[in-house]
């Protein structure tokens, strides 16, 4: 009697455009869907791990709808793999390739266990090492990659499978619940894969006609917000680049992430170490930080940023170099200090994009123009020039007109008035 397909799911929290989950129907066997929730990894945020637990949910769901069920395991990975997999009567898992050092810990285990992964694409919209230049498995400079990356071949989006053979006798483990966790964030969105695909649609059918122009403009939201989606594998990037060709700018947006995976892909070590060394090193600030992470520097697009993640757990892209700048540039606190931070808020913290775009702000990572600095008020005349996001965020300054919000400290009498503190750093505010 055949064994049946274990299939891993990890960050690929969907049916819809699932190659592994294509491959495994197509083989004939019975598939055993399964996840591992690990103890270590949905303790560190609350956030993360509510929109987790509601995509597992409606990912029973839809394989409960095509004939199938989740089966889920919690504690060490890897120990837990490889245990269904003998209980089934087989020797591999099937799952989607994945390159960050946690990743290749669960292979290493599942081999020491005497369980072969076999793996399949999906996270990415052009595979890590099929866009390489000459010689060398990746690139280090983004535009000549974009340029390999836009030739490369993609695979076509695949439906969901519509039966999913499933065998019987198999303890079906805890059920995902979502009110185990209450998020530190009180505007989170929800998770799962019906939510994602309604608002791929909804964004492909409207607004990323108007993404090149408001993509920048924070009060204007005028971005997708599938960034969550795309993280947990709620929708694929494959399918959402295709359904969003029109969004040229957007697109790109995904081929920076694809930028970022082939070079975690090529060391690992990168998620907490720098691509190069920082040009003056980095000061202890506890104050500093802690003025950052509470939203108030007295820099107000800064403060708006860092309050917007507090309550929503996503920060506009924008303004995420804004804060990012401010706390490596500025402050020269080290920029493991921020991710950490922003590790245990940001639903859609991705360990190879976060640590790309870090040390890109910090002038550690890719960024050719190492001293680049972001003034946060130039910033915020520019791309919030009515002061709108600020005062959404702020409430200290919700009455305070433009032009005097980008720099209120100019008038010591509003601050004392409206409670809202000085600057922490001088910042040339024309």
């Amino acid at each position: 009697m055949t064994s049946p397909v274990v299939l891993l799911f990890t960050r690929d929290l969907r049916v819809h455009d699932h190659p592994g989950l294509v491959e495994a129907v197509g083989s004939g066997r019975a598939v055993v869907p399964l996840f591992v929730l690990d103890p270590h990894l949905i303790t560190r945020s609350p956030n993360r791990s509510r929109f987790l637990m509601e995509s597992l949910v409606d990912l029973d769901r839809s394989l409960q709808a095509r004939g199938a069920r989740l089966v889920i395991r919690e504690g060490d990975p890897g120990l837990e793999v490889a245990r269904l997999a003998k209980e089934v009567g087989c020797n591999e898992v099937w799952a989607t390739r994945d390159v960050s050092s946690y990743a290749h810990r669960r292979a290493a285990s599942l081999a020491e266990h005497g369980v072969e992964s076999v793996e399949f694409p999906g996270h990415a919209i052009v595979e890590p090492g099929d866009a390489a230049p000459v010689g060398r498995d990746h690139y280090r400079v983004f535009t000549p990659y974009l340029r390999a990356w836009s030739g490369a071949a993609r695979l076509s989006v695949a439906p969901a499978p519509g039966c999913i053979p499933f065998p019987g006798g198999i303890e079906l483990g805890p059920r995902p619940n979502a009110a185990r966790f209450t998020p530190d964030s009180p505007d989170v969105p929800p998770g799962g894969e019906t939510q994602g695909r309604a608002r791929l649609a909804a964004y492909a059918t409207g607004a990323v006609a108007g993404y090149t122009d408001l993509r920048n403009m924070p009060a204007a939201d005028g971005t997708s917000r599938l960034s969550p989606y795309l993280r947990f594998g709620c929708v694929s990037a494959n399918e959402t680049a295709q359904r969003l060709a029109s969004g040229g700018d957007l697109v790109r947006q995904l081929a920076w992430r694809d930028f970022f995976l082939q070079l975690l892909a090529g060391d690992p070590r990168l998620a907490d170490q720098d691509l190069r060394p920082p040009v003056d090193g980095w000061r202890t600030d506890p104050d500093g930080l802690e003025a950052w992470i509470a939203g108030r520097t007295g820099l107000p697009l800064v403060d708006a940023g860092m309050r917007q993640l507090a309550r929503e757990g996503w920060m506009h892209g924008r303004v995420r170099m804004a804060v990012g700048s401010l706390l490596t540039r500025r402050l020269e606190i080290d920029w493991r200090e921020g991710k950490g931070h922003f590790d245990r808020l940001l639903i859609d913290g991705d360990v190879a994009s976060e640590s790309g775009n870090w040390q890109w702000v910090a002038g550690t990572g890719t960024d050719p123009r190492r001293g680049r600095v972001l003034n946060p008020v130039r910033q915020a005349r520019r791309f919030d020039p009515d002061g709108e996001y600020v005062r959404r965020y702020v409430a200290e300054l919700a009455d305070v007109p433009a032009p005097a919000i980008f720099a209120p400290w100019r008038d010591p009498s509003l601050l004392r008035t409206c409670g809202y503190p000085a600057p922490i750093v001088e910042v040339l505010d024309r």
